[in-house]
């Protein structure tokens, strides 16, 4: 075997490929690392797939309809006391008069318990919600212009039937104006003009 069959041989002999495992220090294998990828997302389904598996008997499938109770109540509750509030009023003022007399500190505590429950999603909303508001603080220059641009064409802006640089438009109007109003008439009619 000759000098350059060795150097080949050393380089890729015995399965092996010196320079794809020296690149691969610097930069990963992409069809490796999409491997890896398929596999963890293959776990998470997977272990979603467990949350949901019934196998658990009776009582899972129990405590697991309970924790999907809180926020679909609290949002019934709160529409159903606004029909409340309309259908009986005097039943719905007993009601919240009850209320005013709980304690600050049992608010407090169920405040800390609905924070608690409900932490997560609220941090979630809470970064969604800065965003958004920035997008209004951005917009809001151009709203302000658009309503400065719409109250000018208000009748009872001062200005509004300026007719600007345009002789035409003033003449016509000086003169629709004076011509319709008997009065004018009279008073250029006996002044001459």
């Amino acid at each position: 075997m000759g000098l350059i069959g060795k150097l080949i041989g050393a380089l890729f002999g015995g399965g092996r490929n010196v320079i794809t495992e020296t690149v691969e220090t610097f930069r990963p294998n992409a069809e490796a690392a999409d491997q890896r990828e398929a596999g963890a997302q293959r776990a998470a389904l997977e272990q979603m797939a467990a949350e949901f598996d019934n196998s658990g008997g009776w009582f899972n499938s129990l405590i697991d309809g309970i924790n999907r109770i809180p926020r679909p109540a609290m949002a019934l509750g709160t529409i159903g006391l606004f029909v409340a509030a309309m259908v009986d009023p005097v039943w719905f003022s007993s009601r919240m008069r009850g209320l005013a007399l709980v304690p600050d500190q049992l608010w407090l505590l169920l405040g800390a318990i609905i924070t608690f429950y409900f932490g997560a999603r609220y941090s979630a909303k809470h970064l969604q919600a800065g965003k958004a508001m920035a997008a209004v603080a951005a917009r809001t220059p151009q709203v302000v212009e658009d309503i400065e641009a719409l109250r000018s064409l208000n009748s009872d802006t001062p200005g509004a039937a300026d007719t600007g640089s345009d002789a035409k438009v003033t003449l016509e109007t000086v003169e629709s104006a004076a011509s319709d109003n008997p009065a004018v008439r009279d008073w250029r009619r006996e002044s001459g003009r």
